[in-house]
């Protein structure tokens, strides 16, 4: 009697499939591949885990294990837009279910990205969590994602334009390199760097993309190598100089590799740089190839900048 109620053709929804994204894997590297990891510890699941990379390699596994009627995929957000009618082709035909325990907001409070829009746009059921903000000095309601990283003690928020995904495990971090992460409310959400972003970084890379590098050349130049003089730092000292919380907000620029991230948020992102351009800038200002590659990677636009024979 329930395994009527329970089943569609061979697809029973008693049967409980977990998908993780690969990037886990680099995240938790010590723990077995069978492991659903959290971070209070690990659970093993046995062979009803697999972690994936995009929507093609989802297939294979729904073909695969064609008893399984309840799908539970992780982070769904990371993946391709096509993984949201993927699914729900496999829910309308044959029945199945999916869960997408996800974010829908990055820590911008923007939606996460077009795959996280089109799971909104299929989804039946959207619940909405709530956590309590993690400021020391408050408990209200939180909706947001906080990112920030930690130097020298002290709490440096992302800038806007800082790399949508950075891979990490989930654990308090001092690496000026590696993101911490917290729920925040209203007013304990620092982003500084949103203005910069649209009044000033976004052109300059316009105007590169018409074929005119030299005005954002001279920009990272100065974020480099003269910070003062960069038109970011004035900007975030004549917005948040006279602020309440003007110190934290001005934190943000203590976190290094900023000039690589504002290439990494224009070619990612924007698409408003090509891969020579992204050689040539990064060759004449001498950034940091190894984190520009692996950022990259990161983010689905894998280019080799470390390619030695590249740079002869």
């Amino acid at each position: 009697m329930v395994a009527e109620q329970t089943t569609t053709g061979k697809a029973d929804r008693r049967r409980v499939f977990f998908i993780r994204s690969m990037l886990d894997k680099e995240r938790f590297p010590n723990y077995p591949d069978d492991a659903l990891a959290h971070r209070g510890g690990y659970e093993r699941l046995g062979s009803h885990i697999s972690h994936i990379t995009n929507s093609f390699e989802l297939e294979k596994l729904l073909n695969k294990h064609k008893e399984i009627g309840t799908w539970i995929i992780d982070e769904a957000s990371f993946y391709d837009e096509r993984t949201a009618y993927v699914v729900k082709n496999e829910s309308l035909r044959r029945g199945r279910s999916f869960y997408f325990p996800t974010l829908i907001l990055n820590f911008r409070r923007e939606i996460f990205n077009p795959s996280a829009k089109l799971l909104l746009e299929i989804a039946t059921d959207i619940i909405p969590l709530t956590a309590y903000c993690e400021h020391q000095d408050c408990i209200s309601n939180s909706f947001y994602t906080y990112r920030y990283y930690r130097i020298e003690e002290e709490e440096c928020p992302a800038l806007y334009f800082d790399p949508l995904i950075i891979v990490g495990g989930d654990v308090e971090k001092n690496d000026p390199l590696q993101p911490n992460y917290c729920t925040r409310c209203d007013h304990h959400h620092y982003l500084p760097g949103k203005e910069y972003t649209f009044l000033i970084l976004k052109p300059l890379g316009e105007e590169a993309a018409r074929g005119n590098l030299t005005p954002l050349m001279e920009e990272l130049y100065n974020i480099k190598n003269n910070l003062k003089g960069s038109q970011l730092y004035q900007q975030l000292l004549e917005t948040h100089e006279n602020s309440r919380h003007g110190k934290i907000y001005m934190n943000a620029l203590r976190v290094p590799r900023i000039a690589e991230k504002t290439l990494v948020y224009l070619m990612v992102e924007q698409n408003l740089l090509s891969e020579m351009q992204l050689r040539e800038i990064s060759k004449k200002l001498n950034l940091d190839r190894t984190y520009l590659t692996r950022t990259l990677h990161d983010n689905r636009r894998p280019v080799d900048l470390e390619e030695k024979e590249l740079w002869d």
